[in-house]
């Protein structure tokens, strides 16, 4: 399911926060993992409009390149599985954005070893190369913004993701670390973390779900996805990326180690 613009949000050159200059990230340079469709997407387009350029990096090539046409950004085909690859990524990123991900859905004592350790190497090694390679870059200017794409998952679980929520868990982890780290050298790490999202990985997980919980996939949304959101609907992807936007700009200087729930109220109980 592609994503829709969401009213009173909008993205590209038009995108502008409320009180804060239209081009605020002029001159700065963003990489965004993941980012040929869903979030990743979204936060290009809006990264670019606030006047950023864009590094577009996904495994989807065309998808990519498309993408970055679309921003004005660079298109680097990168598969995240590949710590040689993650390691030739550019390292003067001034704002990185760690959203790739994948998900399996599968009970733990079915769950295939070789599919939970991808998940990590995608989902935490990859964010962890990206960040070591970026800080050096940051701390010379004394500036930097991390913003990792964690997950209501980061902060809750639930059944038959071990591989996604130890992901999520350990992003956060990571976060909150490199938050104290980089302190000092003018650089903030935060998450953000949105309930299920218009993504095509959200639409992928539909009949996995149903599969695992043993009803049918036009119940998935309204009695799993949504069960536990005061919200009765999917966040949009460009909400997300508005909240990463917020995390970059000159209101949110002293905003760092947290975790940015996005999700409907799900937290709340």
């Amino acid at each position: 399911m592609d994503s829709t613009q969401t009213p009173g949000l909008r993205l590209g050159p038009a995108t502008e926060q409320p009180g804060t200059p239209a081009r605020f990230l002029a001159g700065r340079t963003v990489l965004v993992t993941g980012a040929a469709s869903g979030i990743g997407r979204a936060c290009a387009l809006g990264f670019a409009g606030a006047g950023a350029r864009v590094y577009v990096v996904d495994r989807a090539a065309e998808a990519a390149k498309a993408v970055a046409e679309e921003c004005g950004g660079t298109a680097l085909v990168v598969d995240l599985s590949d710590p040689v690859a993650v390691d030739g990524l550019p390292e003067d990123a001034d704002i990185v954005v760690n959203n790739a991900g994948i998900q399996h859905v599968a009970p733990v004592h079915d769950f295939p070893p070789e599919r939970f350790q991808l998940i990590q190497r995608v989902m935490v090694e990859a964010p962890f190369r990206i960040i070591r390679r970026s800080l050096p870059h940051m701390y010379a200017q004394e500036w930097g913004r991390i913003i990792n794409v964690s997950s209501v998952h980061g902060l809750r679980a639930s059944p038959f993701k071990s591989a996604y929520v130890a992901a999520k868990h350990a992003l956060e982890g990571l976060s909150k670390v490199v938050a104290l780290e980089g302190a000092p050298y003018g650089v903030t790490s935060n998450c953000v973390n949105p309930g299920y999202v218009r993504t095509p990985l959200v639409e992928n997980q539909i009949a996995s779900q149903s599969l695992a919980h043993g009803i049918p996939a036009q119940d998935v949304v309204e009695q799993i996805m949504l069960e536990r959101s005061a919200i009765k609907r999917l966040i949009e992807p460009d909400e997300v990326a508005q909240a990463a936007l917020w995390l970059c700009s000159p209101h949110s200087g002293y905003v760092t180690g947290t975790s940015l729930p996005l999700d409907g109220g799900w937290t709340a109980h």
